[in-house]
């Protein structure tokens, strides 16, 4: 279906070279669904440090139009679109004060505020850079990643919509054809707002995932830098009791999922197998810390977190930001 997109194509959609060098030799793919799960893999797997702060430096800053040396034309179109929502509510007040967080932000992280603006507000914006100014640079630059991929997703659809409307055109009325091409951009839209389609009582579409569908990464946030050669173990709950008690004891009744140690980029590997569905249940996902700092204060770290019947056909990513004397998660997508 995509037998005719470029790297320039997909270099549109996220500034990374690595990125886009990727994703062209990866097709051709059958669909737009098949092309967002390789995105995913290549941004979260294969594009290094470097690749993420030079997709970052492709967009300008919130409030501000795109420089006339962007890199791409159609980046620079659709980042207009993207912002428009945000110009519209903007008064000349909340661009200037976006424009000072913009300056602050950038001053304390090194890297231009990072958020999928299609549809907010210029004061949600603003609200949302206040509230991650204070993150450490270390989590603040995984969530910039994750906007990131959101934004690519949003403009793979909109590169779909337009291979979709041109091989249509010639074979059914140049109407239906658009409005085609309109819904797919609309789909991928409520699917970056929405938690999933099956939360919202609809049957997910199944595909073929491109990797295991949960992952972990590990961060030492004292030396700012990935964790690497730590164990890491996934267990799933199948005790007597249908979830494990705070409180009681628990021994006999997790089952090995599957282990790994973390790479030079700090991200487990493979922990179980490639399954589509997964089944729901208590997961628990535990980390030999001790082990990789002995003077540390946590001989390892459990992190216990459930998958409901609504959930299993998504892919959960769980981050650990670790220091000597703490660790905090939170669950990517």
């Amino acid at each position: 279906m995509d037998s005719k997109m470029e790297e320039k194509d997909f270099l549109a959609c996220c500034g990374s070279k690595k990125f886009a060098e990727e994703m062209t030799s990866s097709g051709p793919f059958a669909n737009l669904d098949h092309a967002i799960d390789v995105a995913r893999d290549i941004w979260f797997n294969k594009v290094d440090v470097n690749g993420w702060l030079e997709a970052f430096a492709a967009h300008p800053q919130i409030g501000q139009n795109p420089s006339a040396k962007h890199p791409s034309d159609t980046s620079a179109q659709w980042s207009k679109g993207e912002q428009s929502t945000a110009l519209q509510t903007a008064t000349d007040s909340s661009l200037q004060e976006l424009s000072d967080w913009n300056a602050r932000y950038w001053k304390k992280f090194g890297f231009v505020f990072l958020i999928c603006a299609s549809g907010r507000t210029a004061s949600e914006i603003l609200a949302e850079l206040k509230r991650r100014y204070p993150n450490r640079p270390i989590v603040e630059f995984e969530i910039a990643a994750q906007e990131q991929m959101k934004v690519t997703e949003l403009r793979l659809a909109k590169l779909f919509s337009t291979q979709v409307k041109a091989a249509s055109i010639s074979t059914q009325n140049p109407e239906t054809a658009a409005k085609k091409a309109g819904d797919r951009v609309s789909i991928i839209g409520a699917h970056l707002t929405a938690t999933s389609e099956a939360s919202a009582g609809k049957t997910p579409q199944i595909s073929p995932r491109t990797r295991p569908p949960i992952t972990s990464h590990v961060l030492d946030v004292a030396r700012g830098s990935p964790a690497a050669g730590i164990e890491v173990r996934l267990e799933m709950w199948k005790g007597n009791q249908p979830r494990p008690l705070f409180g009681k004891e628990d021994e006999g009744g997790w089952v090995l999922e599957g282990s790994s140690i973390t790479d030079k980029d700090g991200r487990s590997g493979q922990l179980m197998s490639m399954i589509d569905a997964l089944n729901p249940g208590i997961y628990k996902i535990s980390f030999n810390t001790g082990k990789y700092c002995p003077s540390g204060f946590f001989p390892y770290v459990s992190i216990l977190f459930e998958i409901r019947e609504s959930q299993k056909w998504e892919h959960f990513h769980v981050p650990l930001l670790l220091s000597p004397f703490s660790f905090s998660t939170y669950r990517g997508s």
